[in-house]
């Protein structure tokens, strides 16, 4: 049993991000040039990167397809559905300037992992599996718990959920003053690894300049706070901290910078388990950061939905050109009903964690990336996110006798 189960009181935070987020605009439009190429083309290599500053956007990397898109004309769009229309936004999908510096994937990369290039989607043969090998080395962590009904921790989820209500209030009009650019971080307070209450919620939103700090804190703790977290887990001493410089006018790519890949934590479990260190955003499924990421989610995920434990971590790791992990570790801090090696033996039965072997029972040489690129990958139920399906629970019941 680890502390976080046995400690009376345990306070987590974990942050998310709105779309307009300067980082976040930079995962989208290199998921969505990911997207793009692979509606024409399934089998291109992509790894697309992008950074945005005041009035301009890069965009670079290595792809090598046999189709072609307007990376620029992608680049406005994806700004543009985001929000930044005006210079009143303080970025102009219209006038913003695009650079694109793109180049075929090196050589000596791509022998490791190219042999199956021609496979048929779905009809992959076993030879043709063991020939895609890992794009790269790394190591990556799957994680479940049973906090939430998505099986994903509680503070996450709650901070997305503040953001992703931040840009509808924004979006309908009912905040119209609102801008593009925000922030939430949720505390919640755990007692003997229970979350029971949420402590403290911060949220930074970008406006106009024209609206008072007290309608702004009003309105933000009514229509976005109370509308986001469940009533029963707010209560008269939870903290409220919105916008607390008093002043957000200047945001987006004017107010900071952005790249790609720069939240990680975001995009995962908000910093409750470790992480490998490798984004997703612009990679095709052939890099192991993205594929072996979202098949340990399955994976964990199948585990706590089977009854096998409450928590369950799993880290794999790899080397470039070689199909299968280097290392498997399983980890369910005392909570599964069989020990943690008897868990890893079912795994190994169950699963195939070789890069072409998730990429084909997670049918990943399709266009569904964008959607992740904003508001985390896992827990989500609103967006085609095949690593959240529970389909080998009842087979890992069963096989433990549940």
């Amino acid at each position: 049993m680890s502390n976080f189960d046995t400690s009376p009181k345990f306070l987590f935070t974990s942050e998310s991000v709105t779309e307009g987020h300067p980082d976040k605009i930079c995962d989208q439009v290199s998921d969505a040039v990911l997207d793009a190429i692979y509606a024409q083309d399934p089998y291109a290599r992509v790894a697309c990167e992008c950074a945005v500053t005041t009035g301009l956007v890069i965009a670079t990397g290595e792809i090598t397809t046999s189709c072609y898109v307007d990376i620029p004309k992608i680049v406005r769009q994806t700004i543009a559905e985001i929000g930044y229309k005006s210079s009143e936004d303080c970025f102009d999908a219209n006038t913003c300037g695009v650079i694109t510096s793109i180049k075929e994937q090196s050589p000596d990369i791509a022998m490791g992992v190219n042999e199956a290039q021609e496979a048929k989607l779905g009809e992959m043969s076993e030879a043709e599996i063991e020939a895609v090998g890992a794009g790269d080395q790394g190591m990556m962590f799957g994680y479940a718990c049973d906090e939430t009904p998505e099986l994903m921790p509680m503070p996450i989820m709650l901070a997305h959920a503040v953001v992703k209500r931040l840009a509808a209030v924004r979006k309908s009009g009912l905040l119209p003053y609102l801008r593009p650019d925000g922030k939430s971080q949720v505390t919640v307070e755990y007692h003997y690894g229970k979350p029971v209450r949420v402590h403290t919620v911060v949220v930074a939103a970008q406006h106009s300049p024209d609206v008072s700090h007290a309608q702004i804190e009003a309105d933000i703790i009514e229509h976005v706070v109370r509308q986001a977290i469940p009533p029963e887990m707010l209560d008269k001493e939870t903290r409220y901290f919105i916008n607390s410089t008093g002043r957000f006018v200047i945001g987006g790519p004017m107010g900071d910078s952005g790249l790609t890949g720069r939240k990680i934590i975001v995009d995962t479990y908000g910093g409750m388990v470790p992480h490998g260190g490798g984004a997703f955003s612009g990679k095709d499924p052939t890099k192991v950061d993205r594929t072996g990421s979202y098949g340990t989610r399955w994976v964990a995920k199948n585990i706590v939905a089977a009854g096998l434990a409450r928590r369950c971590q799993i880290q794999v790791a790899y080397t470039i050109g070689v199909a299968h992990p280097v290392s498997l570790n399983i980890e369910t801090f005392g909570t599964g009903v069989i020990p943690d090696r008897e868990i890893e033996a079912l795994v190994r039965e169950h699963f195939d964690l070789r890069p072409g072997a998730i990429i084909r029972d997670l049918r990943l040489r399709r266009p569904i990336y964008r959607p992740t690129a904003a508001y985390g990958a896992f827990g989500r139920t609103d967006i085609d996110a095949p690593w959240e399906n529970t389909d080998r629970a009842e087979a890992l019941r069963r096989a433990v006798g549940l």
